[in-house]
């Protein structure tokens, strides 16, 4: 199973989820979130501390070309996260591998949405919630993932330590993503909380 932290603000917070496993980490590039990076120094920093076997994604709402051109001349990322209502075309200019969220409003097709995004290299299910992109801190019916999606699938929306392996056990995806249910507060990670979602998210590895 792999693991994605995101909403990281902080050097110290990255080096944690490293140090407990995680593939990758997130960080958030929208003003209106609490766990927006505003000092690309900051971010190039922390991208660069989790050293060069960990991925480091870039969450997007309905950006600008160039404020995305902005964040990829001053941060090394390696892959580009969008939550907005950006179409293929849109995501795929930046000759930069892309996952495309969707918001698991009710009666959402998920198939015929991933089919949209032929290029997207995911596509993370998260939550819906009215006039809120993610980061609701609410699950939704993890039987509604297709049993043969069109393209990796990864999983997020209220994904706690609490929850997360009856997740990997009942839904088969490429991976999870979580941010509030391993903070302290918003962008403020709890070490403990990291590390026992890591452990509890490899249950499927282990039951096997």
């Amino acid at each position: 199973m792999r693991i994605k932290v995101c909403g990281i603000t902080n050097v110290s917070d990255a080096r944690v989820a490293v140090e407990a496993g995680v593939d990758a980490i997130g960080l958030v590039f929208y003003e209106p979130s609490p766990r927006n990076i505003a000092d690309l120094d900051v971010a190039q920093e922390i991208a660069l501390s989790v050293g060069p076997f960990v991925t480091v994604v870039a969450l997007f709402v309905n950006p600008t070309v160039a404020f995305v051109q902005r964040i990829l001349k001053n941060v090394p990322l390696h892959i580009l996260q969008f939550h907005g209502d950006e179409e293929a075309e849109f995501c795929k200019q930046f000759n930069r591998p892309y996952m495309k969220a969707l918001r698991m409003k009710e009666g959402v097709d998920v198939n015929a949405q991933v089919a949209q995004y032929p290029c997207a290299t995911g596509i993370l299910l998260d939550a819906y919630k009215k006039g809120v992109p993610g980061g609701t801190g609410e699950t939704f019916d993890w039987a509604r993932v297709p049993e043969k999606p069109l393209a990796p699938i990864v999983l997020a929306g209220g994904l706690t330590p609490n929850n997360i392996a009856k997740a990997v056990l009942s839904v088969g995806v490429y991976g999870v993503d979580v941010s509030g249910g391993v903070e302290l507060s918003p962008g403020v990670k709890d070490k403990n909380k990291i590390k026992a979602f890591v452990d509890n998210a490899k249950v499927e590895r282990l039951s096997e």
